[in-house]
């Protein structure tokens, strides 16, 4: 597939667009793919990331291999 002959074609097909459903639902599609996941996290989500960053910055980390090997008996 040549990407950019597929936009080209895109684009040809919403110039013509003259439902305004149609024009709506693109919309809706372009700005899903603008949004920032972050933004739709919840509070507890947000600390528990926040946390994990200030636990690498301070150096409280594990090696995956023994976390793993930790959690082995519960996977």
């Amino acid at each position: 597939m040549n990407i950019q002959n597929e936009k080209n074609k895109l684009i040809e097909w919403i110039k013509s667009l003259s439902d305004e459903n149609i024009i709506e639902r693109i919309m809706v599609v372009k700005e899903s793919q603008n949004s920032d996941w972050w933004n739709e996290l919840s509070n507890f989500e947000r600390k528990s990331i926040d946390s994990g960053i200030a636990d690498i910055k301070k150096g409280v980390v594990h090696q995956h291999s023994k976390v793993k090997k930790l959690y082995e008996k519960w996977l």
